[in-house]
C-alpha cells in the first residue's frame, strides 16, 4: 500500500490523535485545498468535522494521503486511477490482519523514533 519510496522526504508522523488541515497539508507535501478536494473524490477520506466545520484528521487518514499522493503525484495514476486502486487495495487488506505496508511504515516509524533517543543519549 504505501511504498517507502514513495514517501521518503515527507517527515515522521507525530504520535497525535488529531491533526488540523494545515499540519496533514505539511505532513504530506500537499496544500490545504487540495486536501478539500481529495475529500470529495475518494471516499475513503472522511475526516472528522467539529466546530464551525473545521476539519480533524486521524493518523490513518494521513497515511491514506500519503498513500494518495504517492499515486497520483510519483506514479503517475489519475484520480479514477488512483481511486480504483485504493478500493482494490482495500479489498485485498480485509483479507489480511495487518497490511505489509503498515507493517514497515511501523517499523519505519520505530526506527526514527530511536534514533532521535539515541541522539539524546550521545
Amino acid at each position: 500500500m504505501l511504498e517507502a519510496s514513495n514517501n521518503n522526504e515527507l517527515p515522521v508522523i507525530p504520535g497525535k490523535r488529531y491533526f488540523t488541515i494545515g499540519e496533514v497539508s505539511e505532513l504530506c507535501g500537499v496544500k490545504p485545498h487540495v486536501l478539500r478536494y481529495w475529500e470529495q473524490e475518494f471516499s475513503q477520506l472522511k475526516p472528522v468535522k467539529r466546530r464551525g466545520n473545521r476539519r480533524y484528521y486521524q493518523r490513518h487518514d494521513v497515511v491514506l494521503i500519503r498513500e494518495i499522493r504517492g499515486l497520483l503525484y510519483e506514479q503517475g495514476f489519475t484520480i479514477g486511477g488512483a481511486r480504483q486502486r485504493l478500493e482494490t487495495d482495500l479489498k485485498v487488506e480485509d483479507k489480511s490482519t495487518q497490511p505489509q505496508s503498515d507493517k514497515k511504515h511501523i517499523i519505519q516509524e520505530m526506527l526514527a523514533e530511536l534514533e532521535d533517543i539515541r541522539a539524546l543519549l550521545v
